[in-house]
């Protein structure tokens, strides 16, 4: 991609272990034809120099906030506005909390707080540190002003816990800049975008639930392919192992009735694609506590039906998406159950699938999609789970372009 070609990014290097991958974002963002000057925090510079930084942006490397020199030649003020794009890379829970809250004793606070550049993320910092109830409320903050998020990832710590905390890979990094250039510049640019992903979790008491075999796949590719044709995506995902997609807001959820109320909350948008495997039911009254297995005594779970999404988001009389797209995953009559499921929910696209054992279409990389619309329906040839996500991406693109259906 040469989305980055010419543009400048400002990073601004905070404290923690991560900061040496910065050095390799640095390189890969110039490989990719961006200019690169860096902030380096007090914090930072325990773990990486100056030098090391200034000899790969080949630039001067600021880190004082009262150099009067600096003052003379580039002020602060026009530093933290003088770039296409700032990165900060690691994101501290504390360079966060001082974003979140207007804070700014140091130049890299300050730069934070003057300027209307937009801003990418990438947090790194203990588990416990990014569980806290108060990284979570600074998170929010910071997302609900439009600040962009890359990572954290699971792993392994340098403290030696395992979990989210660790910063993402420089490559994810870049793509989620990329992203964020191409949505300027793309097809979709402009367009808002709900994807629903994964399978939902439906509590039966506090340790067992019902689910399914959904792995979140193909919904996490349509979300990055609508991204990278420049559509602003806001993915609602059910528990799955797939990493946050770059350049797109992932909102975690785990039951059907979470999954209806954050696609709500994210309207109005133009484009909604239901890719999730919603449990059609839930237990009606979950139990508090774990219930106990006795013997000869079956629990009775009396089922009730789980909100229907797709019918909730196509039957909108206020504010309908322009384009609601649902999946219809089918173990026989395929294309036909799936034609009557388009009529029955009043949603405009069905991508038809069989999801039978033996196809592996759950959780598996490929899939053989039947494109059904108003207009009739388009056999798909089987693909990998990335390609159906680009060509449904195509597909809408060429909707809005054209206004036709398919």
């Amino acid at each position: 991609m040469m989305t980055l070609s010419n543009r400048r990014i400002l990073l601004i290097v905070g404290g923690g272990i991560a900061a040496y991958k910065a050095l390799d974002l640095t390189r890969r963002l110039r490989e990719r034809g961006a200019a690169v000057r860096a902030v380096l925090t007090k914090a930072g510079e325990q773990f990486v120099t100056p030098l090391s930084l200034s000899a790969l942006t080949e630039d001067k490397v600021y880190t004082d906030l009262f150099d009067l020199t600096d003052e003379a030649e580039m002020g602060h003020i026009q530093l933290s506005r003088s770039a296409d794009l700032i990165v900060v890379a690691p994101a501290t829970a504390d360079l966060m909390a001082k974003m979140a809250n207007g804070l700014c004793g140091d130049l890299a606070s300050t730069l934070l707080l003057a300027t209307d550049t937009d801003v990418l993320i990438a947090p790194a910092m203990n588990v416990r540190m990014w569980e806290h109830p108060a990284t979570r409320a600074n998170l929010a903050t910071l997302a609900s002003r439009g600040v962009r998020v890359a990572g954290p990832n699971e792993g392994s710590m340098a403290c030696g816990e395992y979990g989210y905390g660790r910063m993402a890979e420089p490559l994810e990094i870049v793509a989620a800049a990329e992203a964020y250039f191409a949505q300027a510049a793309g097809p979709l640019a402009g367009k808002k975008a709900i994807v629903t992903s994964g399978p939902t979790h439906e509590p039966i008491d506090p340790v067992r639930y019902i689910a399914n075999r959904s792995s979140g796949k193909q919904g996490h590719a349509i979300a990055r392919a609508l991204a990278a044709l420049g559509a602003e995506v806001t993915l609602v995902s059910g528990p799955t192992r797939e990493p946050d997609p770059a350049g797109v807001k992932t909102v975690p959820i785990e039951s059907a009735r979470d999954m209806l109320a954050a696609c709500e909350a994210a309207l109005p948008a133009d484009i909604v694609v239901c890719a999730a495997a919603v449990a059609d039911w839930r237990v009606a009254s979950a139990a508090d506590q774990k219930m106990k297995k006795e013997a000869g005594a079956l629990p009775p779970l009396q089922l009730t039906e789980n909100p229907d999404i797709l019918k909730t988001l196509s039957q909108k009389t206020d504010g309908r998406p322009a384009l609601v797209i649902g999946f219809a995953a089918e173990t026989e009559k395929v294309v036909e159950h799936a034609t009557a499921k388009r009529a029955r929910k009043g949603c405009d696209w069905i991508l038809a699938n069989d999801v039978s054992p033996a196809t592996g279409t759950f959780g598996g990389d490929s899939n053989t999609i039947h494109l059904v619309t108003e207009s009739g329906t388009e056999d798909w040839p089987a693909m990998t789970k990335t390609e159906v996500g680009k060509r449904l991406a195509a597909r809408i693109a060429e909707h809005f372009q054209t206004g036709h259906s398919v």
